[in-house]
C-alpha cells in the first residue's frame, strides 16, 4: 500500500499574483477613501454671511489677525487675559463666526481663537490646543469650546483647558470625573444637536455643568453663515443671540 502525495504547496508565482492583486485592491481603496474624503470636504462649505461679516469688521473695538492656524479676535483695549479657542462646526469656515463672537471680545476684553480645521472637518485636524493658545500668548487662562462638531473635538481637548463650552454641541467622550467648569449653549429650535441629543448626552459631562438653552435659536444660530440644511426654523433674532452667548460667556470664563 503506497502514501497518498502531501498537497503540493502554491506556486511562487500563483503567491506573488495573489499579494499584487491584495496590494493593488488595498491601494485603490485608499485613494477612493481619500478622494472621497476630499470631495466631502470642500463641497457645500458655509461662509461668513457678507452683511454681519462687515459690520464686525468695521468695529473699532475689535481687531481680526489672520495667523493661518486660526483667526485671533482682540479686544482693540481692556483685554482681561482671558481666553477661548472656539473651534468650527464641519464644513463651516472660520470667518462664520466672527460676527457672532465680537460682543464678548468688544464687550467684555475676551481674546478669542477661532481655529482653521484641517479639511474644514474638526476630526481630522490632529494640532493639540497649544497651537492655538500660542497665537495670544498675552492670555493667561483658556477655555476651549466649538459649534457642532467643533464641540464634539473640543471635548477631546478640554482636559488641557481651564474650562469647556459647548455651542449647540455635546461630548462623545467622559469628562464626568475631569472636574473642568462646562457651559453648554443650545437652542429650542435646533434640529441637528437637538434638545433631546444634548439631554441624552448629559452624562458625559460633570455634575455641575451648566446648560442654558437659548430659546428660538436653531444650529446654525450659533454662526453667522446662513441657514444650514437639515436644522430647524430660528424664531430669536439674530443679535439677541448673540448676546445671549456673549453675556453667558462673560459671566462663565475662567478669571487669571
Amino acid at each position: 500500500m503506497t502514501d497518498s502525495a502531501a498537497p503540493a504547496a502554491p506556486a511562487p508565482r500563483r503567491r506573488r499574483r495573489w499579494l499584487r492583486w491584495t496590494l493593488g485592491g488595498l491601494g485603490a481603496l485608499v485613494v477612493v477613501l481619500v478622494g472621497g474624503i476630499l470631495i466631502y470636504s470642500q463641497v457645500g462649505v458655509m461662509g461668513a454671511e457678507p452683511g454681519p461679516l462687515a459690520s464686525a469688521e468695521a468695529d473699532p473695538g475689535l481687531t481680526i489677525t489672520d495667523d493661518g492656524a486660526g483667526i485671533v479676535l482682540s479686544p482693540t483695549a481692556g483685554a482681561t487675559g482671558q481666553g477661548l479657542v472656539f473651534i468650527p462646526g464641519a464644513k463651516v469656515q472660520a470667518e462664520g463666526y466672527i460676527a457672532t463672537l465680537a460682543d464678548v471680545v468688544v464687550d467684555d476684553g475676551v481674546t478669542v481663537v477661532i481655529t482653521k480645521p484641517w479639511l474644514n472637518l474638526a476630526f481630522f485636524d490632529p494640532r493639540p490646543l497649544s497651537t492655538f493658545t500660542d497665537l495670544a500668548p498675552d492670555v493667561s487662562t483658556w477655555a476651549v469650546g466649538g459649534h457642532s462638531l467643533g464641540g464634539v473635538r473640543a471635548c477631546q481637548l478640554a482636559t488641557d483647558a481651564d474650562a469647556l463650552v459647548l455651542f449647540a454641541s455635546y461630548c462623545a467622550n467622559d469628562l464626568s470625573a475631569s472636574g473642568l467648569p462646562v457651559l453648554s449653549l443650545s437652542g429650542s429650535e435646533d434640529g441637528l444637536s437637538t434638545p433631546q441629543k444634548i439631554a441624552d448626552a448629559k452624562g458625559e459631562l460633570t455634575a455641575d455643568a451648566a446648560f442654558v438653552e437659548i430659546p428660538g435659536a436653531s444650529h446654525a444660530s450659533f454662526g453667522a453663515y446662513g441657514p444650514q440644511p437639515g436644522d430647524g426654523t430660528p424664531t430669536a433674532d439674530p443679535a439677541e443671540v448673540d448676546r445671549v452667548i456673549a453675556e453667558q460667556l462673560a459671566g462663565f470664563l475662567p478669571r487669571p
